[in-house]
Formats: structure tokens, C-alpha cells, sequence
């Protein structure tokens, strides 16, 4: 990392704004290194030198990542298992990033990942009732009936799933939107209806559509995509 005045990182970390870190330096509150420093001007490496100011030691504010990664099949939602492909290692950056919730290996589609711990947190909870929208087909055309049972609940893991928005695409294709997160919950479901899911892919979560982005390929959020996401968590 290159070198920065340190009124300046001070007012990076979000300690106080440059000014009034210019007016700590003088006042001799700023230690580097164990040092006291009041020079206004000297430089630091954010990375390499320890910073405390009124005992406090200050580290630098993070980029916060936000990415939308089209999962294919065959890949793990994990960060790290051995002999098995993991979905990070189709994203080419240097930060440390985690999935937002999981795609089963033989599920594919949308998939966030961020270093952001707060949203990570907002999307996995279910309190706040985000939607996850998949692509779906069965082995056999499934009837009205199976899917209207879809949409109303069904008993898996011991709990009736909520209510569900379904569509019919074709005699053996459906979309579903889902508020909730049940492990391996749409295969679940399709199977209590007596059918078999053949494919899944998942297109939204939340106001996040996977579009036109190809099979393994990934993109960053844009800054409107992330408030908006942040928005709707909020409300």
C-alpha cells in the first residue's frame, strides 16, 4: 500500500475528519509505531505501521465487495474444501469474500458473495423476508394441483414451507419465488408432490437478477443495485 499522510488515514478509517486529525497530530495524540508524532505531513503505510490515537489503534476502512457470480453446476458453496471446486475460486480478486447462503452442487445460477458482514447477515436471516426466485424443471409434467400445493406450503424437515408465488412456464417447467432458505428446499418440496427436480436455477435474490451474465462468469454490483438492495432490507 503507498504511503499516505496520516491526517489523512486518519480521516480513511473514520476516525475524525482531516482537520480535526491535523489538530490531534499537533496536540501530540497520534502515536505511530509507539512513537509519538506531531509533524503534520508524516507519511505512513497503513498496512505495515501500528496507529493509535488516544489509545485507541485504528485500522484501515475496508472496500466493501459486492458481486453476483452465475454458479455452474458441479461447483461448492464454500470458501475452502479440499478436492472439491469451490465457487470462489471463479472469482479472480485478492480480497477475502463469502457466499451469501448456499446453491447445492447441482444447482446453479445467482450467487452474492461480499466481504460485507452486515448484509451477509441481513440476507441469511429470514426476519428479513427477501426473495429468492429459481428456474425450475421436473422430470414429469407437474399438474395444477401439485403446483397450487407448492405455492400454499408443503411439510419438509419436519415444517410446512410458506407461501410461495408459482408459475407455470411449461408442462414441466415452473418458476417459484421463495422467502425462506430450507436446505435443499425446492428439490424437497417438488419430491413430496411426487416429481423430481432435473434442473434448478436460481435468477433473483432480492432486486439482484442474474440476467444475461454467463455460466461462471461474475460482475460487480452496481452502486444502484446496492442501495436499492440495502434499501429493501431496511424497510
Amino acid at each position: 500500500m503507498p504511503l499516505v499522510r496520516l491526517q489523512k488515514f486518519l480521516s480513511s478509517a473514520g476516525y475524525c475528519s482531516r482537520r480535526k486529525g491535523e489538530q490531534y497530530i499537533q496536540q501530540g495524540k497520534v502515536r505511530v509505531n509507539g512513537r509519538i508524532v506531531t509533524k503534520l505531513g508524516t507519511k505512513v503505510d497503513p498496512e505495515k505501521d501500528r496507529i493509535d490515537i488516544d489509545g485507541q489503534t485504528l485500522t484501515p476502512k475496508k472496500s466493501l465487495i459486492y458481486i453476483a457470480l452465475n454458479k455452474p453446476k458441479s461447483y461448492v458453496t464454500t470458501c475452502s474444501q479440499k478436492h472439491r471446486k469451490i465457487v470462489v475460486d471463479l472469482i479472480d480478486i485478492p480480497d477475502r469474500i463469502y457466499p451469501v447462503g448456499r446453491l447445492d452442487k447441482d444447482s446453479r445460477g445467482l450467487l452474492l458473495l461480499t466481504n460485507d458482514g452486515s448484509l451477509h447477515h441481513q440476507l441469511l436471516h429470514p426476519s428479513f423476508d427477501h426473495e429468492k426466485e429459481y428456474d425450475v424443471r421436473v422430470a414429469t409434467p407437474i399438474s395444477d394441483s401439485d403446483l397450487r400445493k407448492l405455492e400454499h406450503g408443503v411439510t419438509i424437515l419436519g415444517e410446512k414451507t410458506r407461501r410461495a408465488a408459482v408459475q407455470r412456464i411449461s408442462s414441466e417447467r415452473f418458476l417459484i419465488c421463495l422467502k425462506e432458505g430450507k436446505n435443499r428446499q425446492i428439490r424437497r418440496m417438488v419430491k413430496k408432490v411426487g416429481n423430481r427436480v432435473t434442473d434448478l436455477k436460481r435468477i433473483r435474490v432480492a432486486n439482484i437478477k442474474l440476467g444475461s451474465l454467463p455460466e461462471g462468469a461474475w460482475r460487480y454490483l452496481t452502486q444502484q443495485e446496492t442501495q436499492t438492495l440495502r434499501a429493501s432490507l431496511r424497510s
